[in-house]
């Protein structure tokens, strides 16, 4: 809608001070012929607009001029109250911050919005760690946190699974992650991906670190979380799957099913230990086929199994 666009110029030029009409048609997904329109009604509407001609030209707001005006639609703003995450929020220390925003965010929203962001947080609620899982202690997390936000250097004693266990480390802290329940920071030089929790002891350094310009937090870890499933499947499995039968993890069905209904499968496997006991969790819903050890493995393990149960005890004679 045309209005919707309009508040959204006025927004994008409060951001970013100065913007050509190629910049905001870009972000608009519009046109640029649109967009020199919307100036023009921008302008006949009394808002102090300037268009400066050549190579760092642009359209730009009269300076000090501010618009009270949010333009949130009903589903921004519950959007905006659903991704409020309080007890992340609490857990770096930004508990109140994020309560005072959100109070002042709901004052300032018209009665209609803020009945719609008041149902959303009866409604909704987010609680990150699965089940079964103990929360993490990481008593470091707001100090990691603070440098992250002030570009400080840190010095720390990290555990890490392979020896040496515990190992110094200066961390160049580009940001957080909170992933199922679990915090990481993601630190320079490299980057490299720590876990906040493994930090024994931690020095926040007086010294300042510059963070590289093209850093991207979200492509980073994305790309991280694509190495680290290739790093962690070190092969395959082909099995049969009886109908209905679910797997975890990447599965890729060979073919359709067959006369019984089975089908074949190929997973990723970590290694044969531990196929062997993601396998026998499904008894008799899965057959593995190759490779040939992992299928072995399944059959002793069964077979000491029927040994071990197959004979009763000696109820003591007869009655």
């Amino acid at each position: 809608m045309k209005s919707s666009r309009l508040v959204s110029i006025l927004l994008l030029l409060q951001t970013h001070h100065r913007m050509t009409a190629a910049q905001l048609a870009e972000q608009l997904e519009v046109s640029v012929r649109t967009v020199y329109r919307d100036m023009e009604a921008l302008s006949a509407a009394g808002v102090p607009l300037y268009g400066d001609a050549g190579h760092d030209g642009g359209y730009r707001l009269l300076d000090g001029f501010r618009t009270r005006l949010t333009g949130l639609t009903s589903g921004e703003a519950e959007a905006l109250f659903l991704a409020g995450a309080p007890g992340a929020a609490a857990e770096l220390g930004l508990g109140p911050v994020l309560a005072a925003a959100q109070l002042k965010v709901r004052a300032a929203l018209p009665a209609e919005l803020r009945s719609h962001a008041d149902r959303i947080s009866g409604r909704f609620h987010l609680d990150a760690p699965g089940w079964y899982v103990e929360a993490d202690e990481a008593p470091y997390l707001s100090t990691v946190a603070d440098a992250v936000w002030n570009d400080r250097i840190l010095y720390a004693i990290y555990r890490r699974w392979r020896e040496p266990t515990d190992v110094e480390r200066r961390l160049e802290p580009y940001g957080l992650v909170l992933k199922a329940g679990r915090w990481y920071v993601v630190a320079g030089p490299g980057p490299r991906t720590y876990r906040v929790d493994q930090i024994l002891e931690l020095t926040v350094s007086d010294e300042k670190f510059t963070r590289p310009d093209d850093f991207d937090l979200a492509g980073y870890w994305a790309a991280y979380q694509r190495g680290f499933h290739q790093r962690l499947y070190r092969g395959e499995a082909l099995v049969r799957l009886a109908p209905g039968a679910r797997l975890t993890g990447p599965v890729k069905t060979d073919g359709p099913a067959q006369d019984d209904g089975w089908i074949l499968a190929t997973v990723p496997i970590e290694s044969v230990e531990h196929a062997a006991g993601e396998f026998l969790r499904l008894g008799t819903d899965v057959e593995v086929l190759e490779p040939p050890e992992l299928r072995e493995r399944i059959a002793r393990t069964v077979a000491d199994l029927a040994e071990r149960y197959g004979n009763s005890r000696d109820d003591g004679g007869d009655c």
